[in-house]
């Protein structure tokens, strides 16, 4: 399938645009080369109410990634060091094994370096019987022009907004063009999804969810996050504020990243979710109880793949 100026050799899919010949097994920034790579495909519960429902989001987690989170969650499939091969053939088949098994949606974690492939399996699937919505969940570091192409393909965008600050994008994601890049790439998914759309079951069928993971010491960024994803959208969009944030053994390596070696206090997230309230939001999901304490991290061990 192909996207308008969008290529994978040399392949510019993501804002790197690093221009390696994918196709001829040199691997992008993404750390990806020609074989699309999943690590796990399988119900998954642990997404927002309206997303999860009450058998699961189809969740496909492709591996690689064109960020460079320091505190990544799913590091090892980052990081390229879990997942198996699959052709687009075989992908669709997935989708369609999931929605049989009575997932409530298809969930494609982190597809933006395989984005054309993924839609071509997307297309495929549908001619075969997919009927359920499907999901693309990002890092909010997406081309905007490649989303614009998304449209027809795509009902629902779960898309993280990490930073406001462009000292924090590059600090922690090696990504100094960090909000520059969210804000023109979110505007596209709200215009390809318009209002959002929830069935009678309060299942979204069609819209936008923004999320944000409060890191530890930065209520600032938390706030500039959500006071212009509001201001912008309103209720047009969803916000998901997070206080799920695991630290990990690795960031004490380095003294840059010492402040994220804890978790969010409740503190931090109280007054996060305060302000929010503060300045009118009322289309949000937030985290109570001890979610921080709760392991959000599947096992990527290839099943369903």
């Amino acid at each position: 399938m192909s996207f308008q100026g969008i290529s994978v050799n040399p392949c510019n899919l993501c804002p790197r645009e690093c221009m390696v010949r994918r196709e001829e097994g040199q691997k992008g920034y993404c750390l990806m080369g020609k074989e699309i790579l999943v690590a796990r495909a399988a119900l998954h519960m642990w997404e927002e109410s309206c997303i999860s429902g009450e058998k699961g989001s189809g969740t496909v987690f492709f591996t690689g990634c064109n960020l460079r989170c320091v505190y990544c969650q799913n590091y090892e499939i980052a990081a390229g060091k879990r997942g198996k091969a699959v052709t687009v053939p075989r992908l669709a088949e997935i989708f369609l094994k999931l929605q049989d098994k009575g997932a409530a949606n298809i969930n494609l974690v982190t597809p933006d370096h395989y984005v054309t492939a993924a839609a071509e399996a997307v297309m495929l699937a549908k001619k075969k019987g997919l009927y359920i919505p499907v999901v693309y969940n990002g890092s909010g570091y997406e081309k905007s022009q490649v989303i614009r192409e998304l449209d027809g393909i795509v009902d629902i965008f779960l898309t993280d907004f990490k930073y406001m600050d462009e000292a924090l994008g590059k600090r922690y994601s090696a990504a100094e063009n960090y909000p520059s890049v969210a804000k023109v790439a979110l505007e596209e998914m709200v215009r390809i999804t318009g209002e959002p759309v929830f069935d009678e079951q309060g299942m979204m069928k069609r819209g936008v969810i923004v999320r944000h993971l409060l890191l530890p010491g930065h209520k600032k960024n938390a706030k500039a996050v959500i006071k212009y994803v509001y201001e912008t959208y309103g209720n047009k969009v969803f916000l998901s504020i997070m206080n799920q944030y695991t630290p990990f053994e690795r960031l004490k390596e380095n003294p840059d990243y010492r402040g994220l070696c804890r978790r969010v206090t409740k503190r931090e997230y109280r007054d996060v979710i305060n302000y929010a309230l503060e300045i009118g939001v009322e289309n949000a999901f937030i985290q109570e109880g001890e979610t921080a304490m709760e392991s959000f991290i599947p096992e990527f061990d290839g099943e369903g793949v």
